[in-house]
């Protein structure tokens, strides 16, 4: 079983996972965070400067490491999506997933069904020809994940409903954009952790949340969530350098 098929598998069956956002654009990145124990990483292609470029690169030392590589991409472009999967990424994290109109068009961009996701043997994902194209169609399915970002109201009201889509795997609450949602300026307000809970709760698909570096994922745990992205390659890179910027000798 390939990396990205075992980690849908885990996904799906809500063994608890934890990745990392990478917000670089290179692939030693990749390479080093790979050598780790983590589960999965997720290339932050909304809010940092990949290209397509680099994310080739950076999911070419993912296959190297064996490291499951999932992309968060701009926006629901099934053309982006396409690409992406073509390269051999994990799947994709989707932001502001509002509707179930939106999730089953997005379900159709990650499947060769008609009206879907365009097929060619001859990418990264299809073994550039060597896999005859039946193989690639038949265990393309259990090689890709669709994670939904729940991130405004309209998302946490429909997350029930989202969860149930066929071909959604997993809903991600993104409470930072949730808090400016609902109009608030805390991360951490007791509204915005209820609405996070209620989504962590939904049926039919796995969930899961961003936690700060140094928060308890447990309580987290317990409200339903199965899988976690904590910090990113530029947060340990800052909490690297105060360590070793503490050791100064006086």
């Amino acid at each position: 079983m390939s990396p990205n098929a075992r980690f849908r598998k885990a996904l799906t069956q809500r063994e608890q996972l934890v990745g990392c956002f990478i917000k670089t654009p290179h692939p030693t990145v990749i390479e080093v965070l790979g050598d780790t124990d983590l589960d999965f990483l997720v290339l932050d292609g909304e809010h940092s400067p990949f290209d397509k470029v680099s994310i080739n690169l950076c999911l070419l030392a993912a296959k190297a490491v064996g490291i499951p590589v999932l992309i968060r991409v701009p926006d629901d472009n099934p053309a982006f999506i396409l690409n992406v999967l073509d390269c051999g990424a994990a799947g994709v994290v989707v932001p502001h997933v509002v509707s179930v109109e939106q999730a089953e068009r997005l379900a159709r961009s990650m499947r060769y069904v008609p009206g879907g996701r365009g097929i060619a043997g001859t990418t990264r994902a299809g073994g550039y020809g060597a896999k005859p194209l039946p193989q690639h169609r038949a265990e393309a399915d259990a090689e890709v994940s669709l994670i939904c970002q729940i991130e405004d109201r309209e998302g946490v009201e429909n997350a029930d409903a989202i969860a149930a889509v066929d071909g959604v795997d997993a809903l991600f609450v993104g409470r930072a954009d949730l808090t400016v949602s609902y109009g608030l300026s805390d991360f951490n307000d007791a509204g915005i952790a209820a609405k996070a809970a209620d989504v962590l709760g939904a049926k039919g698909a796995a969930t899961g949340l961003f936690v700060a570096p140094c928060e308890d994922m447990g309580p987290w745990r317990d409200k339903g969530a199965s899988f976690y992205l904590s910090g990113s390659d530029h947060s340990f890179l800052f909490a690297g350098a105060k360590v070793l910027a503490a050791r100064k000798p006086d």
